[in-house]
């Protein structure tokens, strides 16, 4: 038996529907398999402590067995290597002798500092020598894999994308400033849940609270703000739109899991100046190593805010116009005002969209 008309419908319209699972599909495999699934170190950077014939010999042979592995340099003396380590200047510091010491700084990047450790473990061992290693920068005893940050970047991004979906869809009809306004307030709710998690509830940081909050503030009204500036001219593709660049590209870039002397170049490029970096970088840069570095991490955080602001006031525009020209079309049949009848579509689309996007990002 044939199917009927509304069977073929709904069936064009399921289909339709699916392309954008599999784009997600795609995408995700692409950018987290891309950025994930074989970390090998590319120029990190350590150091060999001394000034002598035999430093500077194992300095570069240690460039050379490296292969482009290490970007080794020789400094003079412990106390540089522990502040260059302090300002994120390297991820490792060896000091020969009798009973080598390797430095490390894991509140930077556990993953890095592992590395570095599995390297020079090998070199001690030719020298029949047991390694010391000195964390001179340890995470928070909540947060022994130093990763918590990153999960904590996963929550917030969640809590901040999936409002998007809500103001997006449900919220079409309303005003953008109203939107604007909502966002602002889920962007200070999502932040607070953040900050609860980060502190009293999992111990992930055990100082700086405050500031963790103001950079989880920053980042979520970043792509609160640029979330519901897009949905004004993606609609229904807004999900995939700001999961492409909140969790997609996000997450791989952030630095949370590998940093990008781990990565391949593009997510290592990402990495200067996309949010998530921006946020997780910041939050170490603060809590770990004494606000070094911290300003020009809040830049990336406020310039993605001031983007997405610019974003969501060309978006109020172009609704503007859009209404003009719907309320200068003469409408056939019954005479409607044309702003009974623009808000009674705007209703009916945003029940829809609303529905379509909430189904997507509860599929996320």
């Amino acid at each position: 038996m044939s199917a009927g008309p509304n069977t073929r419908g709904a069936l064009k319209h399921v289909l339709g529907h699916l392309l954008t699972p599999l784009l997600m599909c795609i995408g995700m495999g692409l950018a987290y398999l891309g950025a994930f699934h074989a970390p090998e170190p590319h120029d990190l950077r350590v150091d060999v402590v001394g000034s002598g014939p035999a430093t500077q010999v194992l300095a570069q042979s240690l460039q050379d067995k490296g292969a482009g592995a290490l970007d080794v340099r020789t400094v003079a003396d412990r106390e540089t290597a522990v502040t260059a380590l302090r300002e994120q200047g390297s991820f490792g510091a060896y000091v020969p002798g009798e009973k080598p010491e390797l430095l490390v700084a894991s509140g930077s990047s556990d993953t890095s500092a592992m590395a570095v450790e599995k390297v020079f473990t090998e070199v001690a061992a030719a020298q029949d020598a047991p390694l010391k290693v000195t964390d001179v920068a340890p995470t928070a005893s909540g947060d022994p894999t130093g990763q918590g940050v990153f999960f904590l970047l996963v929550a917030l991004s969640i809590g901040a994308y999936a409002s998007v979906a809500v103001i997006g869809g449900a919220g079409a009809v309303l005003p953008m400033r109203i939107r604007v306004l909502l966002a602002a307030g889920m962007s200070f709710v999502v932040s607070l849940v953040g900050t609860l998690f980060a502190g009293p509830v999992f111990h992930l940081v055990d100082r700086g609270l405050g500031g963790v909050w103001a950079m989880s503030w920053l980042y979520a009204a970043g792509i609160l703000l640029v979330g519901v500036g897009l949905h004004t001219f993606l609609r229904r593709w807004t999900t995939l739109g700001v999961m492409v660049l909140f969790v997609m590209l996000n997450f791989t870039s952030s630095g949370g899991i590998y940093r990008p002397e781990l990565q391949p170049g593009f997510f290592g490029a990402l990495h200067a100046f996309w949010n998530g970096a921006g946020f997780v970088e910041g939050v170490r840069a603060h809590v770990y190593f004494g606000g070094h570095d911290l300003g020009g991490n809040v830049l990336v955080l406020a310039l993605w805010l001031l983007a997405g602001a610019a974003l969501v006031a060309v978006a109020g525009l172009t609704e503007k116009r859009r209404a003009t020209a719907a309320a200068g079309t003469p409408a056939a049949g019954p005479v409607t005002s044309p702003v009974t009848q623009s808000v009674t579509e705007a209703a009916a689309e945003g029940k829809a969209g609303a529905e379509e996007e909430m189904e997507e990002a509860v599929a996320v």
